[in-house]
């Protein structure tokens, strides 16, 4: 195994998993990480070498996927890997997280002449594993260089949008809307319902109508049918929008419809929804009408 056509990737989750597919029966040897020893099993299954620690995935790798809760654990991994990480290498962050530590991370990094790129990912880990997805990258034009390929098998568009946390930044622009799609759609179906229609003629009437959009279409069925087995999490995306209205405040941009957003998002979280699907905002409607 050569560490330069071998990629790295430490944390095997929804999203992480994802990439794992596609990156699966590429030319890369895969060598990855994750604090779940039934991820690291998955793993070994899909072909791919389970390391016992980070380090380990480091040390095989000189490029390395890292796909973490939040940048706060991304940043607190880095820095402890750091004696291993070889100059030339790179690091493709594709956790979502605040674009102020993302950029700080890159610009550690770049003392000790390793690349780091933060390129979020838009999409949930089903169109990723579809190959939907496309990447927003943060970082000099040098390390999307040296990532593009990688980034190409998880990705079917990259935008290389700024320098270190111009992704994240972006990222949470996509969140913003996206989140807010699924929230809007949430309140119609439930509208709909309430006043007597059938949730799946509903469905269908607007997926044929000019209020059209995706969500409807990846989003619609999970919410009428309340299956909620999770392409992305409900508190995962309550993390995100706390993120954006941090952001917004750091900034002075008023967001009122995010703050509305967040509170929704925590009635789901509170009706036990926190691990469940982001389609499960659904609920803060139904339980408001129960």
């Amino acid at each position: 195994m050569s560490r330069e056509t071998t990629v790295g990737i430490i944390g095997i989750g929804l999203l992480g998993s994802a990439i794992v597919e596609r990156l699966r029966g590429t030319e890369y040897e895969l060598v990855g990480f994750d604090l779940i020893e039934s991820a690291r099993t998955w793993l070994a299954e899909q072909g791919g070498t389970a390391a016992d620690t980070p380090i380990e995935v480091v040390q095989q790798a000189s490029r390395v996927i890292t796909c973490l809760p939040n940048s706060t654990i991304s940043s607190e991994l880095l820095h402890s890997l750091e004696s291993e990480l070889q100059p030339g290498d790179l690091v493709i962050d594709v956790t979502t997280g605040h674009p102020t530590e993302m950029a700080a991370m890159g610009e550690h990094l770049a003392k000790l002449d390793v690349g780091y790129l933060d390129a979020t990912v838009g999409g949930s880990s089903q169109q990723t594993r579809d190959g939907e997805s496309i990447v927003m990258i943060g970082g000099t034009a040098e390390g999307v260089s040296q990532g593009q390929d990688v980034l190409e098998c998880f990705s079917k568009q990259q935008f290389h949008v700024g320098p270190w946390g111009a992704g994240a930044q972006m990222k949470l622009v996509v969140n913003l809307v996206l989140g807010l799609n699924r929230a809007v759609l949430a309140e119609g179906l439930s509208f709909a319902e309430r006043i007597g229609f059938d949730l799946g003629q509903s469905l269908e009437i607007l997926k044929a109508s000019p209020a059209w959009s995706l969500v409807m279409d990846k989003k619609g069925e999970k919410m009428i049918h309340q299956n909620y087995e999770p392409q992305a999490r409900l508190a995962q995306h309550l993390k995100d929008v706390r993120l954006i209205l941090d952001v917004g405040e750091q900034q002075a941009i008023p967001l009122p419809l995010s703050a509305i957003h967040r509170t929704l998002l925590e009635t789901s979280r509170d009706k036990g929804f926190g691990e469940a699907d982001n389609s499960a905002v659904f609920e803060a409607y139904r339980s408001q009408n129960d």
